[in-house]
């Protein structure tokens, strides 16, 4: 069979290589920039509902090349406060959005519903805001956490429903995914998020 070459340069001109690109371009941008999420449950309510669709920054954190554990050059390090998506360190492939507490060398305790880093009282909006329920192995009331290096520590803004770092503990640096930084539906709750929300 003889292929015409005016119709294939039509096909791929107008059609096949428009949509390469296109392809070409998605995989780059979810992959190394920005990757879109559904919030799934009420842990982090009301900073994010169930059914906010949110994006998430790759890049600030330094993306991960996929199929290895190599980060490209990151922005910042995380911040306590910070909305993170990171991979379950307990359920394999699963997504899981909290607020970044600290990193590996600190200590974290849950008292009088308030949190301590290194026995200081983190006093910013809006962690200071929250009650936090000292529940679980790793979140038992007053109990000083070490948290170790190479890992990290997040709650849920809804204390009483999320299960977060008090009851499976910590989170391996390579599982960060990235920083929330934007609402993008449904149309009433599209907005930025910005530190201290």
């Amino acid at each position: 069979m003889k292929i015409d070459r005016k119709n294939w340069e039509y096909w791929w001109g107008e059609w096949i290589k428009p949509i390469l690109i296109a392809a070409i371009l998605a995989f780059f941008i979810r992959t190394f920039v920005a990757q879109p999420f559904k919030i799934p449950s009420n842990s982090m309510y009301p900073a994010l509902k169930p059914g906010d669709r949110i994006f998430v920054s790759k890049f600030i954190y330094g993306a991960r090349i996929p199929l290895t554990d190599i980060r490209l050059p990151k922005v910042r390090d995380a911040r306590t406060g910070d909305i993170v998506v990171f991979t379950s360190p307990v359920e394999k492939d699963k997504y899981l959005v909290k607020r970044f507490i600290t990193g590996g060398g600190h200590t974290v305790q849950i008292k009088d519903g308030g949190i301590y880093v290194d026995g200081r009282r983190i006093e910013t909006k809006p962690i200071d805001g929250i009650f936090y329920y000292g529940r679980g192995e790793y979140g038992e009331e007053n109990k000083v956490i070490e948290v170790p290096e190479g890992t990290f520590y997040v709650l849920g803004d809804n204390s009483p429903n999320s299960m977060d770092s008090r009851y499976w503990g910590f989170v391996p640096d390579k599982n960060l995914v990235g920083k929330a930084f934007i609402i993008h539906w449904p149309f009433g709750r599209i907005r930025l998020i910005r530190e201290g929300d």
